[in-house]
């Protein structure tokens, strides 16, 4: 059986966003329900990789040190709630760059898919924004905007017509969980490996 994977974006989707960006532990507030959805995912076997665009950095408006002090909290709450995050990968360039990594270009997704050893086709990519949806169409994955954050109004902009649509990341968590629940009983059935 092949590795189950989920990709989330960060701001928008596990925490609320900022137009001012999320620039230290005391601005990082997770949208409820996020937290126990990426547990529930890891709960049951999924691996789970966070990819951000974090141009905050190159703007100098917060430090790695900061940014990391963040990601050690996410990581940390997800696990007492018995999950984890198996990697976060992170773009620290700005929008003019020209960089692989910063979405809509797919590095930061090839890059989590080579660390943690799955398959990018039809993996959900979950964001709040074109550029993750881009993204996500780029390497073959499934997208997949949560209304939550910018969603709603990249929602209204208009989306690519195979993007999946859902509240939250825990609709999306409790969707992708009873789809894979209904394959496995239907391979079950047909006696299938």
């Amino acid at each position: 059986m092949s590795i189950r994977a989920v990709i989330l974006d960060r701001d928008g989707v596990i925490n609320a966003d900022s137009p001012t960006f999320i620039k230290s532990l005391a601005e990082w507030q997770p949208i409820a329900g996020s937290l126990e959805a990426i547990a529930r995912m890891s709960q049951a076997g999924w691996r789970v990789a966070v990819c951000t665009n974090q141009s905050g950095l190159a703007r100098g408006l917060f430090s790695h040190n900061e940014l990391e002090a963040i990601h050690r909290r996410l990581r940390a709450d997800v696990k007492s709630l018995g999950g984890q995050i198996d990697g976060i990968f992170v773009c620290p360039h700005g929008p003019d760059a020209g960089c692989d990594c910063r979405k809509p270009r797919p590095g930061l997704l090839h890059q989590a898919s080579r660390a943690l050893n799955f398959s990018l086709h039809r993996t959900p990519v979950v964001g709040d924004s074109l550029r993750d949806l881009e993204a996500a169409i780029a390497v073959g994955a499934r997208p997949m905007l949560v209304r939550s954050g910018k969603g709603n109004a990249t929602l209204a902009q208009g989306v690519p017509s195979t993007t999946e649509v859902a509240a939250d990341l825990a609709e999306v968590v409790s969707r992708l969980l009873q789809e894979h629940q209904r394959i496995k009983s239907t391979s079950e059935k047909r006696g299938d490996d």
